[in-house]
């Protein structure tokens, strides 16, 4: 082989190598862009439910001020993982004909990412999820028959008002001949922990507003009370001063009555 062969070579090589290189060096780049854009899109998510946190009506009006203070706080930082997510699955979960199965999943770190992945053994089934809070209950996804056994349903949502508990739904009872048999993977990812000190943060300045802004209304229906008291009892002095001058009158017509019946008599 010649000089200028060799140097083609080599370059052919190089330029193969580079190629090579630069393809996965794309997809890298890619993947994190697409990450870092997921990662801008919780935080604001959090940011957006946790600028309208408002304090339930039960801890608000609870003399124990512990339950309110644990839910503004979240997750316990020192002992917080958030790199660590939590798995829940099972297989071939049998779900009989004309019933149903629910797989409940407690949430307590707002921010959290939930994906699913979910399929049955050759037959369709119902299949929903719900977030039940003190306030009421939320249709994350409104149940309806899937063709789960004909391709895996999949999602991923994120978690904004905690406490909550997910309810993941298989609803049989559409079937009066067929046993279902359903197979689940559900993980829980925890924000991560800027997130939950930023998130910690807007509760507590929300809860702060909500306080004062109930304290204040308590004054101005204390202030409204106490005139009315003293209007009723200004009010219940000027009947007992008529009344006790309603009860001289009587006494002076009684004495009156009495000496007209003796000059009668008389």
């Amino acid at each position: 082989m010649t000089k200028e062969e060799n140097e083609q070579a080599d370059s052919s090589s190089a330029s193969a190598t580079d190629e090579a290189t630069y393809e996965p060096s794309l997809a890298d780049e890619e993947a994190a862009s697409a990450a870092a854009l997921e990662e801008k899109a919780i935080a604001q998510a959090m940011q957006s439910a946790d600028s309208s946190y408002v304090p339930s009506p039960s801890l608000l009006a609870s003399e124990d001020p512990e339950p309110l203070l644990t839910q503004v706080d979240g997750p316990l930082l020192s002992t917080y993982e958030a790199s660590k997510p939590s798995v829940y699955q099972a297989k071939a979960v049998p779900v009989a004909l004309r019933s149903k199965f629910d797989v409940p999943i407690h949430i307590t770190a707002g921010g959290s990412v939930v994906e699913f992945e979910i399929f049955t053994d050759k037959y369709d089934i119902a299949f929903g999820v719900t977030a039940e809070r003190e306030e009421g209950v939320t249709n994350v996804r409104e149940s309806a028959r899937v063709e789960s056994h004909l391709e895996s349903v999949t999602g991923k949502f994120l978690v904004g008002s905690v406490p909550c508990a997910l309810v993941f739904s298989f609803d049989n009872e559409y079937s009066w001949f067929r046993e279902k048999r359903v197979s689940y993977t559900i993980t829980v990812t925890p924000p991560k922990i800027n997130n939950v000190v930023k998130g910690r943060r807007l509760r507590a300045t929300k809860a702060l507003e909500v306080v004062k802004g109930d304290i204040a209304e308590m004054e101005e229906r204390h202030g409204a009370v106490n005139q009315e008291k003293i209007s009723l009892e200004d009010e219940i002095k000027q009947m007992e001063k008529d009344l006790e001058e309603k009860k001289n009158a009587l006494q002076e017509y009684n004495e009156e009555d009495q000496f007209l019946r003796r000059m009668r008599l008389t």
